[in-house]
């Protein structure tokens, strides 16, 4: 267990717009940072960070929280796991208490699984650097390969002994079941015919490429043969499980994604080599699909760090043709794609190995080419004077563009293609329309397959209202948040009689903290919050206004189980949804809440008062209803709310019909 002292050091450390600045690129918007969503697939920001508040929001998945919040949900972590990464990120020495058996087995499958993929990455590490044919057949592959030792370790590459068990006995003997041995694909269980079952490493015989996720958790492994073994697959990965699906993973991005959003561009590559050899020679924000085509949940993962790829292509003419859909996908994805090739024979890896780092920058800057000018210049060579391929070259370059979701980026394409291929404009956009046509049309006919047969449907459920008792109980635990140990002065209400014998309302102006204010009106007319959660997270307020000198919502939220954490960041984010839209471009100005608190509360305080008295009415007049008794008694209590509820409606400025 993690002692308290570490949690909250850690709490007082961490910043939530620096870490989750590692996932999602961030944008300055007033106070806060905006940025795309790393749970949904957008376009348009609606991801909001407040540095003040230390919480975030996700207005397109409803999600929210603190930084330990944001750890959990996007990496999956538990919450020891995201206080230790946390602990790490910022030098904070962990003070652990010893876990006891019991604490040991509730760890879940999925934490079962990453243990699994960390022990093995150490494993394979190990061996690599410590036995005999690690040293001899491994550390030389890699030497050979212009890798220093510096790298080698920094990326935790490793060696996997050319033994069927090796790894799995020890990894048993070490503890780690079998079960989860095989669910991460590190052994292979074969059932024989006599009912036993043998078990042999997945990786034997390979140099070993730890494949990492963004926050630098072991996910599966890549493995490399190094023997000329025609029925074994060159290289080998970890098969699919509930941590590692390699259609949503980029090998590097781990150690990328800080000079990802940093240089604001992101250079895509083919091969594990060819990230470690660029990033060994200083070009850090490199990433490699891992061999598997590009899928777009890769590209959307770096869509949150940057705008810009560059794809670079090694000279091999055969394998550009077909690496031209994924620069489609890049484009469907809003994204701006730039190409580089190499010299025919080079590759990344070798071409770093080869060149200076300022050589390599220097080649990088010359030779990206913008996806049309390298589309057209490409197929235009294979087309030569042949009309008819001409022709099809036009239309595969404008059915790229027709990917582009930004209608000024297509209508610039558009003319430059005319400019490269001497054809146009007007010839292009007819293209264009076509196959955008076409892909509408095709669109619709593939919805109305799905569709089901046109059925008129009574609804059963009621058009939903307003719960104005869930608003304001909202409202209230908002303002002891965000104000509640500040002091205003507030005006008292007291219910007097005048010398006409009428009942009026008398203001008294008095002084004191919100969070004082809220609780001893609330007591003095005996309202409880209705709502389960509000009422413990507004008990637990009250508690730490009343006690600490210094509130903050950080240390608030630290002391919270992570289904409220989440709940009172929604609570504190929701008015910062309208940040998004950007009203002060538009020259509408918001009013800042903070300009009238004690009329604020004031306000709230009466509307709850008036909601609960326009309850109560209805309650006695439903118990008049047929009675046939004497109500006199239930009808002068009634006139007597009514009396009371215009009082409060007239000092709300709010007339009654």
């Amino acid at each position: 267990m993690i002692s308290k002292t570490t949690i909250d050091q850690v709490y007082e450390t961490a910043r939530v717009e620096e870490v989750i600045g590692d996932y999602v690129q961030l944008k300055k918007s007033g106070s806060n940072f905006k940025g795309l969503s790393p749970f949904t697939d957008e376009r348009t920001p609606s991801f909001m960070v407040s540095p003040v508040k230390q919480i975030w929001k996700d207005f397109s998945s409803g999600k929210g929280g603190n930084v330990v919040a944001f750890l959990m949900e996007h990496e999956h972590f538990s919450y020891p796991e995201a206080i230790k990464y946390l602990a790490k990120k910022y030098n904070i020495e962990i003070e652990e208490t010893e876990q006891t058996d019991e604490q040991k087995e509730q760890a879940n499958e999925r934490e079962s699984l990453y243990l699994v993929s960390e022990h093995a990455q150490k494993y394979f590490e190990e061996t690599l650097w410590e036995s005999e044919p690690g040293k001899a057949i491994g550390l030389t592959y890699f030497k050979e390969r212009g890798f220093t030792d510096e790298t080698i370790k920094k990326f935790g590459l490793g060696y996997s002994l050319d033994e069927w068990e090796a790894f799995t006995n020890s990894a048993i003997e070490q503890g780690y079941q079998l079960e989860f041995l095989e669910k991460t694909g590190l052994t292979i269980v074969k059932e024989q015919a006599s009912g036993e079952s043998k078990k042999f490493d997945r990786f034997k015989g390979r140099v070993m490429f730890p494949i990492h996720s963004m926050s630098g958790r072991v996910l599966g492994f890549g493995g490399r043969i190094l023997t000329n073994d025609k029925k074994a697959a060159k290289y080998l990965n970890s098969p699919e499980s509930d941590i590692y699906h390699k259609s949503k993973v980029l090998y590097g991005i781990y150690y990328a994604k800080q000079s990802i959003a940093k240089e604001d561009n992101c250079y895509l590559v083919e091969g594990y080599t060819d990230v470690i050899q660029m990033y060994q020679k200083g070009v850090h924000n490199v990433v490699s699909s891992s061999g598997t085509a590009l899928t777009p949940e890769q590209i959307r993962l770096i869509n949150r760090l940057t705008k810009n790829i560059t794809v670079l292509f090694d000279g091999d003419a055969a394998g550009l043709r077909a690496s031209l859909r994924g620069i489609d996908l890049i484009l469907e994805q809003g994204m701006n794609v730039k190409v580089c090739t190499f010299p025919e024979g080079e590759d990344p890896d070798s071409f770093a190995k080869n060149n200076t780092y300022e050589d390599m920058v220097l080649y990088l800057e010359e030779n990206a080419k913008d996806f049309i000018q390298f589309k057209t210049s490409l197929l235009v060579q294979e087309a030569a004077n042949d009309p008819i391929r001409r022709a099809d070259t036009v239309r595969d370059i404008v059915n790229s563009i027709s990917k582009i979701p930004d209608q000024i980026k297509r209508e610039i394409y558009i003319q430059e293609c005319a400019k490269l291929m001497s054809i146009s404009e007007e010839v292009l956009y007819n293209t264009l329309a076509q196959i955008t046509k076409k892909d509408i049309a095709d669109a619709t006919k593939k919805a109305k397959q799905e569709q089901k047969p046109f059925e008129v449907v009574k609804s059963e459920k009621p058009t939903e209202k307003v719960d104005v008792q869930y608003e304001l109980e909202k409202q209230i635990i908002e303002l002891l948040l965000l104000y509640g140990s500040q002091k205003q002065e507030f005006e008292d209400l007291v219910l007097k009689e005048n010398e006409e014998g009428d009942l009026v309302l008398e203001p008294e102006i008095v002084e004191a903290k919100v969070y004082e204010k809220v609780y001893l009106d609330l007591q003095e007319d005996e309202i409880e919050l209705t709502n389960d959660q509000f009422r413990s997270i507004y008990y637990k307020l009250i508690e730490d206004l009343n006690e600490k000198e210094e509130f903050t919502v950080n240390s608030f939220l630290s002391n919270l189980d992570q289904e409220m954490v989440s709940e009172v960041s929604s609570i504190l984010m929701e008015e910062e949804r309208y940040v998004l839209h950007d009203w002060e471009r538009k020259d509408i100005y918001p009013k800042d809440k903070g300009l009238g608190i004690a009329q604020l509360v004031g306000e709230t305080i009466l509307t709850l008062r008036c909601n609960l008295i326009k309850n109560r009415i209805k309650q006695l007049q439903k118990n008049t209803e047929g009675n046939n008794g004497d109500n006199s008694e239930v009808l002068e209590e009634i006139v007597n709310y009514l009396q009371l509820n215009k009082l409060l409606n007239a000092k709300l400025n709010r007339v009654l019909s």
